[in-house]
């Protein structure tokens, strides 16, 4: 059985702005580093560090797993986060702009990832991780939208997901457990944004 870390990358450049990301590489900020830095040395010691291939959740990963004593992350492009198309790049403001009533409606643009699409390849990838990581632990850094989509597949009570917070979760034989959600900046004297971006 596979033990599975999935917390949300350290703050990036867009997450400053309040924009929202999807499929967007924008890098980390100076604070996400800080965060990353700070959640490293508060979360339980892991075999295996693996990320999403952007580079928000990858250079989150790369300070986790250095500060663990961990090989390099390992890629899985399969946890990248939801492909939000024009919602890319604009704030909450610019989207009721240019999309009247669209968010509070929960309608979303042509061309954006519904749930069942993005479900199907994150657990595609947490299988394929999870043949890798054998039975050992593992830190997976990923998204949101990827832990808000597995935790309602699970039927976790839902809640908001902070940069660097997340859910373990084990994989035995193809199924998912949901374990407990982890918050490792909790009480840390370091800015927790609070955005609603994905």
């Amino acid at each position: 059985m596979s033990r599975l870390l999935l917390i949300r990358h350290g703050q990036s450049e867009w997450n400053a702005l309040r924009r929202w990301q999807g499929q967007a590489d924008p890098p980390l900020s100076e604070l996400g580093r800080q965060q990353a830095t700070a959640a490293a040395s508060r979360l339980e010691p892991v075999d295996v560090v693996a990320s999403s291939t952007l580079q928000r959740s990858r250079t989150s990963a790369e300070i986790i797993a250095e500060a663990m004593g961990c090989d390099p992350p390992i890629p899985v492009p399969e946890l990248i986060e939801r492909d939000v198309r024009d919602f890319s790049g604009l704030t909450r403001v610019q989207i009721e702009e240019r999309y009247p009533g669209f968010l509070e409606d929960g309608r979303r643009p042509p061309g954006w990832e519904h749930d069942d699409a993005l479900l199907a390849r994150v657990l595609a990838g947490l299988n394929r991780l999870a043949g890798l990581v054998g039975d050992r632990t593992a830190v997976v850094v990923t998204h949101g939208g990827v832990i808000y989509s597995l935790e309602a597949h699970l039927g976790c009570e839902p809640g908001r997901i902070t940069n660097m917070s997340g859910r373990w979760v084990a994989v035995a034989n193809g199924q998912l457990i949901a374990g407990e959600r982890v918050h490792p900046l909790e009480g840390v004297d370091i800015q927790i944004p609070a955005s609603d971006l994905l």
